[in-house]
């Protein structure tokens, strides 16, 4: 699909931008390493994602019609949230379907990839002599298993297992909730906070020190339940580790 010396279109979801913008700067530093060359519109804003999930269809479209102006060209689309990739890929449907922008959504459709997927499935990559010590768990959110165009399982382990000096260790339920849901774990912060617990004491049994995922949703759920109770655990989002000592 993507070849070296190309151009991709750096979709940076509005929580990494407000809250761990680094992310974003680790995940270029990794595609470059690929030979790509990194586009960034710093006018893209929201997907609309939340605002869709909350019933206001109306303000979800006006931001949808935003990010099909921000990525309007042919690039391919990397994004560094599967959660906010998958929405795009199947509710974009039902926004745009039969309007002036069906067009539009159905090219970004059509050309919009999560991160581990386009290293791995798009570009062919898993290595990028990487080095990070610690023993670490994955964390497969709900969108990469249930909601994205295909099960992310393998191909984020794929690019980890290849990092020197990490150690790769499956929890238990691996593949259960978080607890984030976006507005879920506001309205029913209790069952969000119980299976946050859930998460974190797998990993703990598991022996590890890190908590690693695709989702930085997911892991500002879990990281605030280790930072509420000062647990011995770190959260990364995987650009974050693919970076280290690049």
């Amino acid at each position: 699909m993507a070849t070296s010396n190309m151009v991709i279109d750096l979709f940076v979801p509005c929580f990494i931008d407000q809250f761990h913008p680094e992310t974003a700067f680790n995940a270029i530093k990794v595609l470059e390493r690929c030979g790509l060359t990194v586009n960034y519109n710093p006018d893209q804003t929201d997907c609309g994602m939340e605002e869709y999930n909350a019933g206001y269809w109306e303000q979800a479209k006006v931001l949808g019609e935003k990010f099909l102006s921000d990525f309007s060209g042919d690039n391919p689309i990397v994004g560094l949230s599967t959660a906010c990739v998958a929405y795009i890929q199947n509710n974009f449907q039902s926004i745009f379907y039969n309007s002036g922008s069906h067009l539009q959504y159905k090219k970004v459709e059509t050309n919009i990839y999560e991160f581990t997927d386009f290293l791995v499935n798009g570009m062919g990559k898993t290595d990028f002599g990487s080095r990070f010590e610690a023993k670490a768990t994955y964390h497969d959110s709900c969108h990469a298993l249930r909601k994205y165009k295909y099960p992310l399982i393998n191909e984020p382990r794929m690019l980890l297992k290849n990092v020197e000096g990490l150690e790769l260790i499956e929890m238990k339920d691996s593949d259960e909730c978080c607890g984030f849901g976006g507005l879920f774990s506001l309205k029913y912060s209790p069952i969000s906070s119980a299976l946050a617990e859930l998460k974190v004491r797998n990993a703990i049994d598991a022996g590890v020190t890190h908590i690693i995922s695709a989702d930085w949703s997911c892991l500002i759920n879990l990281d605030a339940y280790i930072k509420r109770h000062d647990l011995p655990l770190h959260t990364l989002h995987i650009a974050d580790v693919l970076s280290s000592s690049i």
